[in-house]
């Protein structure tokens, strides 16, 4: 099961609204979901919320570290409390993703993203979860560091927050540790409406499917 949710940003209210904050706004409405609030402990390097499920403890972050220092916080916490590297799941903003798409994997790389990076580092392994919240890519390396700390367009923060809405499903079987249904879940997509049923007694005998005007322009 998962028995820590980390949500990765950088603290303070010039960062608030950004893209770089989208793990923050996920903890925060889940925080909402499970009726916890996030308190500052300093033990831990960040706002932390402990919530009783029917599973046991289970513990809420927010690093107040600045995300280059995010495993400092995350491995704090995790060791004080025993909880393994595949107990753990961390939200971040993915630039591999277009806003209004959503993954969930377990391991691989930290794929530039220096928030992951130091949780890598600090806890030895790759090998926790992670919930990729996408927010697009500004098209050039260059204007990464710039674009992920700018606040995203409405359309853009609302796609993204649509995103935390359908992963917020998959809480339940996190805290059960049913990790494979939690994955069905936030990778599921709406199904495509089903193309309209022929009529065969409409067919006619050397009649053409195909309309005059969907023929290829020359």
């Amino acid at each position: 099961m998962i028995r820590l949710f980390v949500g990765l940003g950088n603290p303070g209210p010039e960062y608030e609204d950004t893209r770089h904050n989208a793990g923050f706004w996920y903890i925060d409405d889940l925080a909402r979901k499970l009726g916890v609030s996030l308190q500052p402990d300093r033990a831990y390097h960040g706002l932390v919320a402990r919530a009783n499920t029917a599973q046991g403890p289970v513990w809420l972050l927010q690093p107040q570290t600045y995300m280059n220092l995010s495993g400092k916080s995350v491995s704090a916490l995790a060791r004080f409390f025993k909880i393994n590297p595949d107990e753990i799941l961390v939200v971040h903003d993915e630039l591999d993703l277009l806003p209004g798409q959503v993954k969930l994997k377990k391991g691989g790389g930290h794929g530039g993203h220096n928030g992951l990076r130091d949780i890598h580092a600090q806890l030895g392994t790759p090998d926790y979860w992670r919930l990729r919240l996408g927010i697009g890519h500004p098209g050039v390396k260059h204007e990464v560091a710039n674009y992920v700390l700018r606040k995203p367009p409405q359309s853009e923060r609302e796609a993204i927050f649509k995103c935390i809405d359908l992963a917020l499903t998959a809480t339940e079987p996190m805290l059960q540790g049913d990790l494979n249904k939690a994955v069905a879940l936030v990778h599921a997509q709406p199904q495509r409406p089903k193309p309209p049923r022929k009529d065969p007694a409409s067919a006619k005998p050397g009649a053409t499917d195909t309309p005059a005007s969907d023929s290829p322009a020359s």
